[in-house]
């Protein structure tokens, strides 16, 4: 159940930052395609009124897409921020309880491949080459930290502590 619980709490974490960041910070709304131009003068035709009403159209997407691409930078500076400081949390809390820590880090790497994927959408290579870099930087260091640091081995249990807990 143990693994259950960090994955299901490392899923939900991730969930919780990329519906956040869409809550309180919303994409650009999609231009509607004029209904005038779903029905021409004639079979392949189009009035004088309906190539205008195309080119604005027109327009209006392309500015949209920049926009778009704008706001996933945005979005995966915002998501790196949040899965870099999980991973401290991560870090901090690893002492404490362990369940808890790997539910924690595995929801700051599920949010950072949510920030990566991100700056990808905004087709900004340096965006994605600092995300990248982070987060090679970040899982390096967990790494380090977590499989090849040594630890002190545990105390062995205290026997008069054991007689006055009854156990």
């Amino acid at each position: 159940m143990k693994i259950v619980y960090t994955f299901f709490l490392g899923a939900l974490l991730a969930l919780f930052v990329g519906l956040g960041i869409q809550t309180f910070y919303p994409g650009p709304d999609m231009p509607d395609y004029p209904v005038e131009m779903e029905y021409g003068a004639g079979p392949g035709e189009l009035t004088e009124e309906q190539r205008e009403q195309e080119r604005e159209f027109n327009q209006r997407m392309a500015q949209w897409q920049e926009e778009q691409q704008v706001y996933h930078r945005n979005v995966g500076v915002v998501a790196l921020g949040a899965a870099v400081l999980q991973l401290v949390l991560s870090l901090v809390l690893e002492k404490r309880n362990k369940v808890l820590t790997n539910g924690v880090m595995l929801g700051g790497l599920f949010t950072l491949f949510y920030a990566i994927g991100r700056s990808f959408a905004s087709s900004e290579t340096t965006m994605t080459f600092v995300a990248v870099g982070v987060g090679l930087a970040v899982v390096l260091v967990l790494g380090h930290r977590r499989f090849f640091q040594e630890r002190p081995a545990p105390a062995a249990a205290d026997p008069a502590r054991r007689e006055s807990s009854g156990v």
